[in-house]
């Protein structure tokens, strides 16, 4: 991978940090062995800047590319787009009929505002809550991005966002004024929650939360968040950015019974291209007009072509129960093996989102080394597997034959004693470190 780790060598020198997403950095995955660029990818398959061919068993664009890569009527759809002009002066109609298609699959909601990221969208819903109610506190529940409003968190004492989904997340830059208006709780800890609601009583302005991620809800949370919500006229904000489009077409509470005042999406229903919405009950919507919020290309067409063509597939080709189906088989054939090779793994996750840990001190290294090995047999794989449409059958039982072989080999370093250390150059990193 001589071009390949060249070019990721000169990038540390001119990119802070490397690449543009956390997620992508070699160093989470491979340190110093990763192939860091593609030059092509289709359906689940991806090429280096050397040649070298993987199947992506892994995170399918960090979770963007639940079709797959390239797929062709999505594709087609932005390329007509691209060849009628993708920027104007005047409006792409898209807009309004991809607004009209979101606000068919959730009735309870009446307007809809886009954005080009997820991050971003999530600012605009909390901008919109907050200019709702004229309160300033939002209490969250999950990871919402980079923005100042959500790594406010951790301006208090501690690392507050650590067990929510990163830790050593610093607030550098972020307003020292902000402290105390982003306030966590945990998932399924309605108690915790309660805590917060009758300390901060009346001065909240909303619940920001994901439905759904690594756990289902339990004992009925979604629904006693949704009641105290009402009863406080707090307004809920659901992400699901990540869930959505996944457990059906839409967002995932539809399938968990609980409907939020608005809701956020983005990645998984564009199959890659750049743009999420934020939908919502109109009367809160409405105050979108009484804030400030706009951004030129939110308004160019091709990713409204795109996002429009890809939920339309999601319906048609039943892409939802695809997923689930292959993700419950995933889960299964993991526990199987490793039972197997007497390795003991803690599997998690909704079907399509699915991840494993190592239970043992070491985990850390046996999942860098589990990587390394994987990326032997030509898959990119680590201890997360996100499905997608494009993930055959004959994928899966090329991918399951190289899981056992490497999982065999895992059982055999730690049946003889060895240091796993011995057998990688680094340990892969587990959250926002700087890189020298």
């Amino acid at each position: 991978m001589d071009r390949t780790q060249g070019l990721y060598n000169k990038a540390k020198k001119i990119i802070p940090g490397g690449t543009q997403l956390l997620s992508k950095r070699p160093e989470m995955f491979l340190p110093g062995k990763w192939p860091s660029y593609y030059s092509k990818a289709e359906g689940c398959e991806v090429w280096d800047l050397d040649g070298n061919h993987y199947y992506d068993t892994c995170l399918m664009g960090v979770g963007a590319c639940v079709l797959g890569y390239a797929f062709s009527k999505v594709d087609s759809a932005a390329k007509e787009a691209v060849d009628n002009g993708g920027m104007c002066t005047l409006n792409a109609p898209e807009e309004v009929m991809l607004a009209e298609k979101l606000l068919g699959l959730h009735p309870w909601a009446g307007m809809v505002r886009y954005a080009k990221t997820g991050g971003e969208a999530m600012s605009v819903a909390v901008r919109i809550a907050r200019a709702y109610t004229g309160k300033d506190i939002v209490l969250v529940c999950g990871y919402h991005g980079w923005h100042d409003w959500y790594l406010a968190a951790n301006l208090t004492k501690g690392d507050p966002l650590a067990d929510v989904h990163l830790k050593g997340l610093e607030p550098a830059g972020v307003p020292v004024g902000l402290a105390g208006t982003n306030l966590i709780f945990h998932y399924n800890n309605i108690e915790e929650f309660q805590g917060l609601i009758k300390k901060y009583q009346g001065k909240v302005a909303a619940v920001v939360m994901e439905p759904v991620r690594n756990e289902y809800p339990s004992d009925g949370f979604l629904e006693k968040i949704r009641d105290i919500t009402n009863k406080e006229d707090i307004i809920l904000v659901f992400d699901e950015i990540t869930a959505g489009f996944r457990l059906c077409t839409g967002g995932s509470h539809m399938k968990l019974g609980t409907s939020p005042d608005i809701a956020v999406f983005a990645k998984a229903f564009t199959n890659g291209y750049p743009l999420s919405a934020v939908i919502g009950r109109t009367e809160y919507m409405e105050a979108a007009q009484e804030t400030f919020i706009s951004s030129t290309f939110w308004t160019e067409r091709v990713a409204l072509a795109a996002a429009l063509k890809s939920v339309q597939c999601y319906e048609v080709l039943n892409v939802s129960s695809y997923i689930n189906r292959i993700g419950k088989e995933v889960q299964e054939r993991w526990q199987e093996i490793t039972q197997s090779h007497n390795i003991g793994i803690h599997v998690s996750g909704i079907y399509p989102l699915s991840h494993f840990e190592f239970c043992y001190s070491n985990a850390l290294a046996l999942k860098t080394y589990f990587t390394q090995e994987m990326l032997k047999e030509g898959f990119l794989a680590s201890n997360g597997f996100y499905m997608s449409y494009a993930h055959s059958h004959d994928v899966l039982e090329r991918y399951f034959e190289a899981f056992d072989k490497v999982i065999q080999k895992i059982g055999k370093i730690l049946e003889k004693g060895d240091d796993v250390m011995d057998y990688i150059d680094e340990v892969c990193h587990s959250g926002f470190e700087r890189l020298n």
